[in-house]
């Protein structure tokens, strides 16, 4: 007889009373735990926004928006569930209380419903769940892990708890949830408090849901008084809390779950049959976690952006691929990456302090939007160009360093993006001939260059070098290109376009040869979006690479 398939498992991951304490992370690390022990995983984040997606939301306010394969802009944490599982994610796992809503009135209209009265209990729960189901069927995963954004006890993610709940209710062996809340040890008290764990625990309770298990968040790992409490007042058993101290590095989380016997528990609640952590996958893990344990020698790099700032705070979340990539090359290369955030305004303030650059090995550019901060922006790159300073821009970033390259070296001192000032006489940067009537009707969401792209590689270049390929796919997420009427102008000068798309009509990758700057190179795409732990990429190797050489002169 053969033997009956198992139903797959769903993991809802919910935050408890504070938000940011590390569900993303949580997830992920659940995610990878169930990998490495033998299941096929994919992971869901429902982002609690009426934005139909991310792409319209100011990064300061949400982070970085993560451009998947197939051009979908959605919440950074998706960029999570790839880097640590090593797989490719597509638009079905990406989840808004927009496009919930927008999916369900569209049925309405085409008469799914049959003419019966739609509301918002039950059919927005019942649309949640089936696109849950349909995520789970396209990839064919044995666990699904989905991440609720926000915390347990906001009124926006009232429907997503209770689809979850309905969930539940109809496999009640295949459905469990964790809940991820922060334990705080007051200053002036100097005692972890388990207060706020407990009412999170009893919001959920007042939806219907109990969790399975409490991931304890801190600054110091859990005692045995703290988690007999919370056994006790949030009716879980002891060993299904987990501790959850502040770490080194996010990577070494899913190994603190290991310790803490996660994996273990995970496998026993949901009855699945779960094998030792591979030991292949383990090995090469440990190897990058001992790499960011044990990295003592540094490479400094300077990013300059503006979207920095948040009241009286400076946050990085709105390049967290950025950072992550940088830090994966440095790694592998045994060095411990020194990130120092430089306000691109802060230059235009006081021109003098672009001299301050000569502290850093390496200069990157990310990408933006909009014409604040670009004169700072430009002085950077003309700095890092005339003082061989190996510079790399990300998408504006290589906009930029081809208007800073016609100003100074081409003569035009009116070069510049239709971005920028849409009246100048010499639009070096321009907007993509099908953007243009998508502007007029003021089409701003997902209408962009988003996704995949092929380019052809020039051999003898630092592209090359580092793809070792004259073909390469990246993901992109852009409006504007390099003018085509200036690209002749510009390699008669010097400027090198190593990387065009098939047709030789867009300029993907600009540079200047090795004998003329040690690395100065912009790409139009966002190649951190690919850079994986265990597979950093290969441009931000070799400027990484090149940083380092800049550190021994």
């Amino acid at each position: 007889m053969a033997m009956k398939k198992q139903n797959p498992k769903y993991i809802f991951v919910v935050g408890g009373v504070i938000s940011g304490v590390g569900k993303g992370i949580t997830a992920s690390s659940i995610a990878k735990i169930l990998q490495d022990r033998g299941h096929t995983v994919t992971s869901i984040k429902i982002d609690p926004y009426v934005n139909v997606d991310a792409g319209t939301m100011n990064p300061t306010e949400h982070g970085e928006v993560f451009v998947l394969d197939d051009g979908h802009e959605t919440d950074q944490d998706m960029g999570n569930y790839e880097r640590f599982l090593n797989i490719t994610l597509p638009n079905n796992n990406y989840m808004t209380t927009g496009r919930v809503y927008q999916g369900v009135i569209k049925k309405e209209r085409s008469m799914f419903y049959k003419g019966t009265c739609v509301q918002v209990v039950p059919h927005i729960p019942l649309e949640v769940i089936s696109r849950i189901k349909r995520a789970q069927e396209k990839s064919g995963a044995e666990c699904v892990i989905i991440e609720i954004g926000g915390t347990v006890g906001e009124y926006e993610n009232i429907l997503f708890l209770e689809a979850a709940r309905m969930m539940k209710i109809k496999n009640p062996k295949d459905v469990f949830f964790v809940m991820v809340s922060y334990l705080p040890v007051p200053s002036k008290v100097g005692e972890m408090k388990t207060k706020p764990t407990q009412h999170a625990a009893r919001l959920l309770n007042a939806s219907g849901i109990q969790p399975d298990i409490i991931i304890a968040r801190s600054d110091k790992k859990l005692d045995e008084k703290r988690k007999e409490k919370l056994s006790f007042f949030c009716n879980i058993p002891e060993d299904r809390v987990i501790s959850a101290p502040d770490v080194e590095s996010i990577y070494d989380v899913p190994l603190n779950f290991e310790r803490e016997g996660l994996g273990d528990t995970l496998c026993d609640i949901m009855s699945l049959s779960c094998s030792k952590p591979n030991k292949g996958h383990s090995k090469d893990w440990n190897k990058f976690v001992g790499n960011v344990r044990n990295s003592k020698d540094e490479v400094r790099i300077a990013i300059v952006g503006k979207y920095f700032d948040t009241g009286d705070f400076t946050l990085s979340d709105s390049y967290l691929s950025v950072i992550e990539a940088l830090k994966y090359s440095a790694y592998a290369l045994k060095k411990k990456p020194v990130l120092t955030w430089l306000n691109a305004f802060d230059f235009e303030k006081n021109p003098k302090k672009v001299s301050e650059l000569k502290k850093y090995d390496g200069v990157l550019v990310p990408g933006g939007f909009g014409a604040r901060g670009i004169p700072g922006k430009l002085m950077v790159i003309k700095y890092a160009r005339e003082h061989k300073i190996p510079y790399f821009g990300l998408c504006y970033g290589m906009q930029l360093l081809t208007i800073e390259y016609a100003r100074n070296i081409l003569g035009l001192k009116d070069a510049t993006s239709r971005e920028i000032d849409p009246k100048s006489k010499n639009l070096v940067i321009d907007l993509i001939p099908e953007q243009i009537e998508k502007l007029s009707k003021m089409q701003y969401g997902n209408t962009m260059r988003l996704g995949d792209y092929v380019a052809k590689l020039k051999r003898g270049t630092l592209a090359f070098g580092a793809y070792k390929s004259d073909s390469i796919t990246e993901r992109h997420r852009h409006r504007y290109e390099v003018n085509p009427e200036y690209v002749k102008r510009l390699e008669d000068k010097g400027l090198v376009f190593s990387g065009k798309s098939p047709d030789g009509s867009l300029c993907e990758i600009a540079e200047l040869p090795k004998n003329v700057h040690p690395f100065f190179l912009g790409v139009q795409f966002h190649p951190e979006f690919l850079a994986h732990p265990l597979h950093p990429h290969p441009l931000f190797t070799a400027f990484v690479k090149a940083s380092i050489e800049n550190k021994k002169k």
